[in-house]
């Protein structure tokens, strides 16, 4: 497919063609695309990460979860390695969401690295995105809930990425949680 900027371009597009109808739960509606594309700015900035398969995973880690996108078309697309990762961090959806979270928190250690890279960038961006406003239709109980769950889940990921869990204890402290 080219070089690693066109391979990281043609992510992003499918990404974007995939999620263009979908919209965050913030008040403003935000473009969810902002999402994929803000835990890849996390991988690359914050963590300094440019292994080329983490960042396409990033920017496709919710195409199968929400969108008509099948794995199969993720591994024709781009490759075996990128499909493996999307995989892991993809979220069963036939499962009840209480399933879904206990089953992030019990698979998050045996993760591969790169697939802990990813949870660890979207968990940092979810939660500052729930700290910057609050979701339709949430409390502010749900909200402190959902740090409990992240903090769970990280929890299992450390050893990852230094800067990442730095941000992320950061985060949890300013909610009175601990890793």
């Amino acid at each position: 497919m080219g070089s690693e900027a066109a391979r990281l371009l043609e992510a992003a597009d499918f990404a974007a063609r995939k999620h263009k109808e979908q919209r965050r739960k913030d008040p403003e509606g935000t473009p969810f695309i902002n999402h994929p594309i803000g835990v890849a700015r996390i991988l690359a900035h914050e963590a300094g990460v440019t292994d080329i398969v983490v960042l396409q995973a990033a920017l496709l880690h919710d195409t199968v979860e929400d969108t008509d996108t099948t794995f199969s078309e993720i591994e024709e697309r781009f490759g075996e390695e990128v499909r493996r990762v999307v995989e892991e961090v993809t979220d069963d959806k036939t499962l009840p969401k209480a399933e879904r979270k206990r089953l992030q928190v019990e698979h998050a250690p045996g993760s591969s690295p790169r697939a802990k890279l990813v949870k660890l960038a979207d968990k940092l961006y979810n939660l500052r995105d729930l700290n910057r406003c609050t979701p339709q239709g949430w409390s502010s109980q749900r909200v402190q809930e959902y740090f409990r769950w992240a903090a769970r889940v990280v929890a299992g990921l450390r050893g990852t990425s230094p800067p990442l869990e730095a941000a992320l204890q950061r985060l949890f402290e300013e909610r009175g949680l601990a890793l």
